[in-house]
């Protein structure tokens, strides 16, 4: 899934350290990335969740990322929405979301699901469209 974001193909010392990362933050925030497999064929094709990210532990943001077959098929907002609602489930009052403004798919599915522009930063890598949603 990283490969195919365009960076390059991480190594498995890469990948181990990104996961271990990952499970750290689960532990200290107890918020996670879940996996996301479709119903029918039972086999992974993204993740998606609630991460503190550029956000906080009270106002985290949500991430989700797909493989590139399945894109097109509403399963981000599928997931998504289900993160959402969990969300609100806690009691939260509002989730972020960052995206780089050419990613006009990730911004459609968070428009389906009411996430607003809040601003645009400027950082090494281009645009970061930084996009809010109310739970209340």
């Amino acid at each position: 899934m990283v490969a195919e974001r365009g960076d390059g193909t991480p190594t498995l010392g890469d990948i181990r350290t990104r996961i271990s990362g990952q499970l750290s933050a689960t532990a200290e925030s107890g918020i996670a990335l879940l996996a996301v497999s479709r119903r029918a064929e039972g086999d992974f094709i993204g993740y998606c969740g609630l991460i503190v990210g550029r956000a906080t532990i009270d106002e985290p943001e949500i991430a989700y990322e797909l493989y590139q077959r399945v894109h097109g098929h509403g399963l981000a907002t599928e997931a998504a929405g289900v993160v959402v609602r969990a969300a609100a489930a806690t009691g939260r009052r509002r989730l972020w979301a960052t995206v780089r403004s050419w990613n006009v798919a990730s911004l459609r599915v968070l428009d389906k699901l009411g996430f607003e522009r809040d601003h645009v930063a400027v950082d090494d890598r281009g645009e970061l469209v930084w996009l809010t949603r109310g739970l209340a």
